[in-house]
C-alpha cells in the first residue's frame, strides 16, 4: 500500500495504542482527535484513574488547599477512547504490534504513543522501605497517604533530599508547623539542577524558614520500633535523627521496565526518539509506528548540541504529544520537530522559582536583574559562549527575554543596559554544578548523550 494510501486508511480506520494514561498521553489523544483520526483509540493505564495532575500534589494538595481527588485534568474534547486503567502494560512484541498487559491480556495497535512517564525512586533497602511511615510522593493515591500522616500531626517528618520535590514538601510541613529536617548529599538544596551559587541562596530559604538542613551526609539507615514504625534516621556523620514520618525523595526512574526484550532503544534514562518523536531501536534504527512523549522520552535537541534531553515537566510533556499525535498520522513532508524550550516552576517558602534553557550545561552563571542577597534576581548561565538558560527568583518578567536569547544564541556573558551594575552582577562565576559522574536527583533536565550523527569512534575496516 503506498505511504499515502496508508496514512489515509490509518486516519479512518486504524488503531493507536497510548500506553500512559498521563498529562502527554491524554493531550496526544486530544490532538489525534482534533487532526482528523476517526480510528480506535486505546488508553492503557496503570493506575485506575483518568490522567490528573501532579504538579499540586507536592504543593496545594499537602496544603489541603486541594483534595487528591480533586486533580483530574480537564479534557479539551471528547476523545471517544476505550480505557483500560488499572493494569500495567508488561511487554511490547514490536513485530506483531501488540502491547501485552499485566493480567495477561494483548492490545494490537497500528502506530504506538507511549507515555509512561517516571515514577518516584523508592528506597533501595526493602525493609526499610516497607516500615510504616515511609513514603514517596508521585502518585494521587501516594499524595492522599501522606496527606492524612500530616493531618495526624506527626512529630517530626524527614525529608531525604533536596530537589525540587523534596524542597517542596519541607516548605509544606513548615507552613504548617511540623518540625522537619531535610537531608542532601550535595552542598546545599537544588544544586543538581540549579548549581551551588543559586543553591546557597535555596539552603538560607530552608534555613530561616525553619527546616534542619543537613547538607554533605547521606542517610545511611531508617530505623524501625519493634512494631514496624519508621523512629529514626541514621546519617553517614553518625548523627541520629528521631522522626515518625520519612519521606524519599530522591528523584524518578522512567517507567521502561516493561519493555525489556522488546528492541526498543530504552533503558533507564528513557526512551531514545528522534526529534520528531519517533523510537529508535537497540540497532539505533528509527520506528515508524512507535512513538514517545512525556517525561519517559529522550530527544535531541539543535538549540542544545543536538543532546539528547530527558526533561520532566509539564509543558513539555504538552508539547511533546502534540508534536508525536501530529507526527503519527501525517505524512513526513508534514511532520514537524519537538523543538520546546525547557522550563520548570517550583514554589517553596513563600519564593517562585522558574528557569528557561538547561541550567545544568552552563559552566558560569551571572546575576543579570537584582540581588542574591534579595532573593528577588535572575541568573543566566554560559556555556562555550552562548545564552544556556536563565532561572529567576521572584522575578519572572524577564524569562521571556532571555528564552529568545537563549533561541538565538545569543553571546554569554550578558551585555545590555539593562544588566545591574552590582559587584555580583558583573563578573561571570562558577555555577557550581556537582560532578556528572555523582549520581544525583536534582535535575529536571537531564543530559543523556549526542546525537547519532555526532560520530565519536573512527571504524577502521580489518585488512587481510
Amino acid at each position: 500500500m503506498p505511504p499515502t494510501d496508508y496514512l489515509d486508511w490509518l486516519r479512518r480506520e486504524g488503531r493507536i495504542v497510548i500506553v500512559g494514561a498521563s498529562l502527554a498521553g491524554l493531550r496526544g489523544a486530544e490532538t489525534l482527535r482534533a487532526e482528523g483520526f476517526t480510528g480506535e483509540l486505546t488508553m492503557i493505564g496503570d493506575e485506575p484513574y483518568e490522567p490528573y495532575d501532579r504538579p499540586p500534589l507536592s504543593k496545594a494538595v499537602l496544603l489541603g488547599r486541594a483534595a487528591p481527588h480533586h486533580t483530574a485534568l480537564p479534557h479539551r474534547m471528547e476523545i471517544d477512547a476505550k480505557w483500560r486503567l488499572g493494569v500495567a502494560a508488561a511487554g511490547l512484541d514490536v513485530e506483531a504490534k501488540r502491547v501485552r498487559l499485566a493480567d495477561g491480556d494483548e492490545v494490537e495497535y497500528d502506530r504506538l504513543l507511549i507515555a509512561t512517564g517516571v515514577r518516584a525512586r523508592p528506597w533501595p533497602k526493602e525493609d526499610e522501605a516497607r516500615l510504616e511511615g515511609v513514603f514517596t510522593l508521585r502518585t494521587r493515591d501516594d499524595a492522599a497517604a501522606l496527606l492524612r500522616r500530616l493531618k495526624a500531626g506527626p512529630r517530626r517528618v524527614f525529608v531525604i533530599g533536596a530537589g525540587f520535590t523534596g524542597s517542596e514538601i519541607a516548605s509544606a510541613c513548615r507552613e504548617q508547623g511540623i518540625a522537619v529536617t531535610v537531608a542532601e548529599r550535595a552542598g546545599a538544596p537544588l544544586v543538581g539542577a540549579l548549581g551551588g551559587v543559586v543553591g546557597a541562596v535555596a539552603a538560607e530559604m530552608h534555613r530561616e524558614n525553619g527546616v534542619d538542613l543537613r547538607t554533605g551526609v547521606m542517610v545511611t539507615a531508617l530505623e524501625g520500633d519493634p512494631a514496624g514504625r519508621v523512629r529514626a534516621v541514621h546519617l553517614s556523620d553518625e548523627s541520629v535523627v528521631e522522626a515518625d514520618v520519612v519521606i524519599v525523595s530522591l528523584g524518578a526512574t522512567r517507567n521502561t521496565d516493561w519493555l525489556a526484550g522488546s528492541g526498543l532503544g530504552a533503558g533507564p534514562r528513557g526512551i531514545a526518539c528522534d526529534a520528531g518523536c519517533r523510537a529508535f531501536d537497540f540497532r539505533g534504527i528509527v520506528t515508524d509506528d512507535i512513538f514517545v512523549a512525556g517525561d519517559v522520552a529522550r530527544s535531541p535537541h539543535a538549540l542544545f548540541g543536538y543532546q539528547f534531553l530527558s526533561l520532566e515537566h509539564w509543558g513539555n510533556a504538552i508539547a511533546q504529544a502534540e508534536t508525536a499525535a501530529h507526527n503519527m498520522i501525517n505524512p513526513s513532508a508534514e511532520r514537524r520537530p519537538h523543538l520546546w524550550v525547557p522550563a520548570f516552576w517550583s514554589s517553596q517558602f513563600g519564593v517562585n522559582i522558574k528557569s528557561v534553557g538547561v541550567p545544568p550545561m552552563g559552566e558560569q552563571i551571572m546575576i543579570t536583574q537584582g540581588s542574591l542577597a534579595e532573593r528577588r534576581f535572575v541568573g543566566v548561565y554560559g556555556h562555550n559562549g552562548r545564552t544556556i538558560a536563565a532561572v529567576s527568583f521572584d522575578n519572572t518578567r524577564w524569562l521571556e527575554f532571555y528564552q529568545r536569547e537563549i533561541e538565538r544564541g545569543a553571546p554569554f556573558p550578558v551585555e545590555f543596559p539593562t544588566v545591574d551594575r552590582r559587584p555580583e552582577g558583573r563578573v561571570p562565576v562558577d555555577s557550581d554544578f556537582p560532578d556528572p559522574a555523582l549520581p544525583t536527583h536534582g535535575p529536571m533536565v537531564t543530559l543523556s548523550g549526542y546525537s547519532p550523527t555526532d560520530q565519536q569512534l573512527v571504524f577502521h575496516p580489518a585488512r587481510h
